[in-house]
């Protein structure tokens, strides 16, 4: 089966601290010839006062209107990842990341996404050591998304992201583990399907004892036709390096875009959407991040 439909785009953590005004990452989107992108919650907290973020959410309509920009879908960011959100061992706090999820969903919804989501949940060391506390959360989180995919069906939304990790204290972080996952959240779900985005760079799990998990391009065989949208870095396949597609790195790096795009071929799936998620040190030169992002996406555009 063919893929009928490859679109290739930009995760805006490339903005975070830098370029955080829609004029200006709206731009640089343009000037780079990209007009898709996966909003990265840093530009935009969900727990944003009302006022202020409906102000934003304005802004950001304006200039992606302008600019004929789609946003596909809003995706937690590098300050979410900091926190446990749905396996947080403590109730009120579960809770309280459980509202934050609903008001992405509305962020979502406002911006005329197709979806939300990202990373869902990290367990403690402890909990996570703890067989019966592990599974007590595991089904807290599955309900939790559960209720979040139905959330997003009433704002209208075509599915609810879940991101595989590189942590096996976040899971799925194994192929045959993700399979078993999407079975169970989707299983008596009423709400929009629960899907996968595939990080090109994720299959480093250092817990994992799966040498197929490990290879990045199982994961697009197996789990690509579940994944309407994938995070595209190039990495050594060590760590989630989150390296941009330049010289330096595609020497070094396993992601090669033939491979990827025959992968994902493989998998039967019919429309994909690629988005770079390259992640610079926030210390980093302004110039070369526009530099590094620039050449990553003419490489990709070679291919796409």
């Amino acid at each position: 089966m063919k893929i009928l439909k490859v679109i290739l785009g930009l995760n805006t953590c490339f903005a975070v601290k830098r370029w955080v005004e829609p004029s200006e990452w709206t731009k640089i989107l343009i000037n780079l010839g990209v007009s898709d992108c996966q909003l990265s919650l840093d530009l935009l907290e969900p727990f944003t006062e009302e006022v202020a973020k409906s102000m934003m959410i304005n802004e950001i309509i304006g200039y992606t209107t302008q600019y004929d920009i789609y946003i596909h879908s809003a995706f937690t960011g590098l300050a979410a990842y900091s926190y446990n959100l749905l396996a947080h061992p403590d109730f009120g706090m579960r809770m309280s990341f459980l509202y934050w999820y609903q008001l992405a969903i509305e962020i979502a919804s406002s911006l005329g996404c197709r979806g939300v989501g990202g990373h869902i949940a990290a367990f403690t060391v402890k909990d996570y050591k703890d067989k019966t506390r592990r599974e007590y959360l595991t089904n807290a989180v599955i309900d939790s998304l559960r209720y979040l995919a139905a959330q997003s069906k009433l704002n209208e939304l075509e599915y609810f992201l879940v991101e595989p990790m590189p942590l096996a204290r976040e899971q799925p972080f194994e192929i045959e583990g993700a399979k078993k996952f999407y079975e169970m959240v989707n299983r008596d779900n009423i709400g929009v399907p629960i899907k996968y985005c595939i990080d090109l760079g994720h299959s480093c799990a250092v817990a994992c004892h799966d040498e197929y998990s490990r290879d990045p391009y199982n994961w697009l065989r197996e789990l690509a036709e579940y994944s309407p949208e994938i995070h595209i870095q190039q990495t050594d396949g060590i760590a989630d390096r989150h390296w941009p597609f330049i010289d330096e790195y595609n020497k070094k790096g396993i992601i090669e875009p033939t491979k990827v795009l025959d992968a994902i071929e493989e998998s039967g799936t019919k429309e994909v959407s690629l988005f770079l998620e390259i992640i610079h040190p926030f210390e980093a030169d302004e110039e070369k991040v526009l530099d590094d992002i620039t050449k990553s996406v003419e490489y990709w555009k070679q291919y796409i």
